[in-house]
């Protein structure tokens, strides 16, 4: 997904703000679904965010056009792990892994079907 930034995403000095490129990544993640004409929730649940690990490589700018890359890195029966690595130009500039756990909507983890996991693969191959 290629995104711009904006003056919102950046600090008084015209650097994207730290916290922006979890948003960044987020926003990918919504968008595959989007692009697949999905919300990024099931019928009967949802991803939520487990675990984030984020590597702060090089800053973007004000006016940079960025690209993230998003793949999948391990499944497990209730979570899987998303490798999203954002680039500019053909930099990585940020590496985020996050453990996104599928729940029922009242927060209970609950086992991936295959169907959820074959979406989720196609979203993310």
């Amino acid at each position: 997904m290629k995104l711009r930034v904006y003056y919102e995403d950046t600090d008084a000095g015209g650097i994207v703000y730290h916290s922006n490129y979890l948003n960044f990544c987020e926003r990918a993640r919504s968008e595959a679904f989007f692009a697949k004409g999905l919300m990024p929730y099931m019928e009967n649940g949802h991803f939520v965010a487990k675990r984030v690990e984020a590597e702060y490589i090089a800053s973007a700018k004000l006016g940079d056009e960025l690209f993230i890359k998003s793949s999948i890195a391990e499944f497990k029966a209730a979570s899987f792990t998303l490798l999203q690595e954002i680039y500019k130009d053909e930099k990585k500039i940020f590496e985020l892994r996050i453990v996104l756990v599928y729940t029922t909507f009242d927060a209970k983890p609950q086992r991936i079907s295959k169907d959820i996991k074959d979406l989720v693969v196609s979203l993310f191959a």
